[in-house]
């Protein structure tokens, strides 16, 4: 007998969305492993108690996120699951991502040299009008684009890391390169807006869509300011996970 799961049709969310995180929840919990096989659409309507095509449009919803595909003749499987990212003293997307046996890689997008204004000097403990390095890079996750971020460097500091970053496609590294072997997250602040249109290009989002918005600063062993950031994360891709120690 099928359990039938019943919305609340009056919340002001569409079904078809209800039913989209209900099933990405389930893949998130590991109720759905890669490569299984769903449900077929009849299946999930009768548990639903929806018509085949609301399923329809929340399966299209979610293997345009890259969390299911579609095999012809075979059905709809998990291609996997949303990216836990962890939020914490330690936070390293490298790591993160290879730790969840996915291959993570960046790319850098643009970079400039722009002085410091109220809030980055505030941000970085450096003169207003010191020399900043502003770089913009863009995070991957199997080829998936997980994050875009804006970062600024006190320039004196890291003098090549531009050429670093483009070689490595790690921060991390880059920064090794420049003699600063560790850091650590002071503070993380969480928001959300809707995508703006650059982002939603590099994102591969549509217009209207949410995106998480990260704002981090990261000292370095001496407890020095080093690099400010303000990511934008694709919100339907992305789980966050804060750690108690990291805010």
């Amino acid at each position: 007998m099928t359990t039938i799961t019943t919305f609340d049709r009056s919340a002001g969310i569409a079904v078809w969305r209800q039913i989209m995180e209900t099933l990405k929840a389930e893949i998130v919990s590991g109720a759905f492993e890669k490569d299984r096989r769903l449900p077929p659409e009849s299946e999930l309507a009768a548990r639903f108690g929806v018509n085949r095509h609301t399923v329809r449009r929340a399966i299209a919803a979610l293997t345009s996120e890259g969390i299911l595909r579609a095999d012809q003749g075979r059905g709809t499987f998990v291609a996997s699951a949303p990216l836990s990212y962890p939020i914490g003293p330690r936070t390293r997307f490298s790591e993160i991502v290879s730790g969840q046996d996915r291959s993570p890689s960046g790319r850098l997008i643009g970079s400039e040299i722009e002085e410091a204004d109220a809030l980055l000097a505030h941000q970085l403990d450096v003169p207003l009008g010191t020399p900043l390095l502003r770089v913009a890079t863009l995070r991957v996750a199997d080829s998936v684009p997980m994050i875009v971020g804006t970062s600024w460097f006190e320039q004196a500091r890291v003098p090549n890391f531009v050429a670093d970053y483009a070689e490595s496609g790690s921060i991390t590294a880059a920064l090794k390169k420049a003699g600063i072997d560790d850091y650590r997250r002071k503070e993380t602040r969480i928001t959300a807006e809707l995508v703006e249109a650059r982002d939603a290009r590099q994102l591969g989002l549509a217009l209207g869509q949410p995106v998480l918005v990260v704002e981090s600063l990261n000292l370095d062993m001496a407890g020095r300011p080093i690099q400010y950031t303000r990511a934008r994360l694709a919100a339907d891709r992305m789980q966050l996970v804060v750690d108690g120690g990291g805010v």
